[in-house]
Parts: structure tokens; sequence; C-alpha cells
């Protein structure tokens, strides 16, 4: 095990081991579709990390997307219609 990574720091304070870290990366692995969906399922830590953040950033832009759509939709309809009411009901 590295010193990085150790148990204990020098202040007393509790770090992540190894085998948390490789638990961790198995995990976040099996969440990306980009790299559960291959056929091999090997892939370094730093490949699902990357993986990991460029399907974050992929989520924030469709949220993003689908605030503006949703926006551009209430702008166009009556605030008090029906399509309204259930536009509201389902975004809450």
């Amino acid at each position: 095990m590295s010193g990085r990574r150790s148990r204990q720091s020098e202040g007393g304070t509790s770090r992540i081991s190894d085998d948390q870290i490789i638990e961790l990366v198995s995990k976040l692995q099996q969440l990306l579709p980009e790299i559960r969906n291959r056929r091999s399922n090997k892939a370094s830590a730093s490949k699902v990390l990357q993986e990991t953040c460029n399907y974050i950033r992929n989520l924030h832009k469709e949220v993003d997307d689908l605030s503006d759509r949703l926006s551009q939709l209430l702008s166009t309809i009556d605030a008090d219609s029906p399509e309204a009411a259930i536009i509201r009901s389902l975004i809450m």
C-alpha cells in the first residue's frame, strides 16, 4: 500500500485504502453506459474517471436542454390551463 493512501495520515484522520478505491472505481464502471456496454469489462481507473466526468457533463447538458425546452413550452401556454397544471405536477 502506498504512503499516500495509508489508513491513517500523519494528522490521524482516516484515509481511503487501495481496496476501497478499486471497489469505488468498479462501481462507477458499472454505472457508465459507455463502459458497461463494452465486451471487455476491463478499463483503467483513469479511463473510468474520465468517462465518469464526461457522463456527468453530458447529463448536465441534457438537464439544461430539457429545462430550456420546458421553459419555452410553459411560455407558450396559458398558466391556468389544464396542460400547464399537468406540466407543473410532473416537475414537482
